[in-house]
């Protein structure tokens, strides 16, 4: 083979090899965020497609199942902290954001945008570290059965749940996924300790049942006629209502009457940056728009039916609700499971 043939031989082969790798594929230069979701789909999808339709920005969204609600997402963002691979976390409930706050994984919003993000949104809502923005909450309740239970006989806090009138009748969702666990922590956060260690023996004496079907299946657990009471959260109930159960709510409270900033805990949905995400400016505009008062008000809208911060929330308004850090709430959620476990509520894992 001569040398000139031999070169152009040569050519050929390597540039065969450049587009076998890669080079040679056309290029996705499309705005685009991606974003993990422990929302549920059926709420979160209409909202992140109309910010794609208004934007014109991509979003890739990957979601959670509602039996390991926000920790799964927790888990894997905290395992890709070394390579990001998503841009924001959109998450249901606050204590898992904090978590994840904690472990370094989240960054900070700029201080101008986060200060019009946090518009409407009470102090001890807002993240000490400019790492997360509050929106859209829903509340803890019990779910009841009307045609089955006297509402005046439902008990008017949560401690009234270790009666013995309620053996055998109460069930929860596994609190080592979604808001129950954050619900533990906070009530540890409010009564101490000791208090806290009464109530868990006293769900423990009432053989109260630890649902691994989250709080949906709670909820699904009261329609069906198997439980009387149920540990949930508003939007579980909505949804159920609209699917034509026979369901109803309440809201207990954490504390007496006379005592204010002592009712039910509403926990918010929260978005947060993820440090060294690949798209930080298209995040950004997705975590602004998340946090708008259009969307709160689209949610508002929706089956979940979650509260406004930022407008008036009408009939959806909760009295007096639960005063409490949400980081001090996050902080001693591990503590309170690990008390659920040593006194028997739930099986060692």
């Amino acid at each position: 083979m001569s040398a000139p043939i031999r070169t152009l031989f040569l050519s050929l082969v390597l540039a065969c090899l450049v587009c076998a790798f890669g080079s040679c594929a056309p290029v996705d230069d499309r705005p685009h965020v991606t974003v993990y979701v422990s929302a549920d789909e059926y709420v979160a999808r209409p909202i992140l497609d109309l910010f794609e339709q208004r934007t014109g920005i991509e979003v890739r969204a990957l979601f959670d199942t509602e039996a390991t609600k926000t920790t799964g997402l927790v888990t894997r963002l905290h395992s890709e902290k070394a390579r990001p691979r998503a841009d924001l976390f959109w998450s249901s409930e606050c204590f898992g954001m904090i978590q994840l706050q904690q472990q370094g994984v989240l960054g900070r919003f700029p201080s101008d945008q986060l200060a019009v993000m946090n518009q409407g949104v009470p102090e001890s809502w807002q993240s000490r570290s400019d790492s997360w923005v509050a929106f859209a909450p829903r509340a803890r309740v019990l779910v009841y059965a009307p045609d089955r239970i006297d509402p005046e006989s439902l008990p008017r806090d949560w401690e009234a749940l270790t009666d013995p009138e309620w053996k055998g009748r109460l069930a929860m969702a596994d609190p080592r996924f979604g808001t129950t666990g954050g619900h533990l922590g906070a009530m540890q956060a409010v009564w101490g300790g000791e208090r806290f260690r009464d109530w868990i023996n006293g769900l423990v004496a009432n053989d109260t049942k630890v649902l691994t079907s989250g709080n949906a299946g709670v909820v699904a657990g009261v329609a069906s006629g198997e439980f009387d009471l149920g540990m949930t959260d508003t939007d579980d109930v909505w949804a159920a209502q609209a699917q034509g159960h026979t369901v109803a709510l309440i809201y207990p409270r954490h504390a007496t009457a006379s005592v204010s900033g002592g009712g039910t805990l509403l926990i918010p949905n929260t978005v947060g940056l993820i440090d060294g995400g690949p798209n930080p400016s298209e995040a950004l505009e997705l975590a602004t728009w998340l946090s708008s008062a259009e969307v709160e008000r689209l949610l508002m809208e929706t089956p979940s039916r979650n509260i406004p911060l930022r407008s008036d929330p009408g009939a959806l308004a909760v009295p007096d609700p639960l005063q409490v850090r949400f980081e001090k709430a996050s902080t001693l959620r591990i503590p309170a499971l690990q008390t659920a476990r040593d006194l028997g509520l739930l099986e060692a894992r």
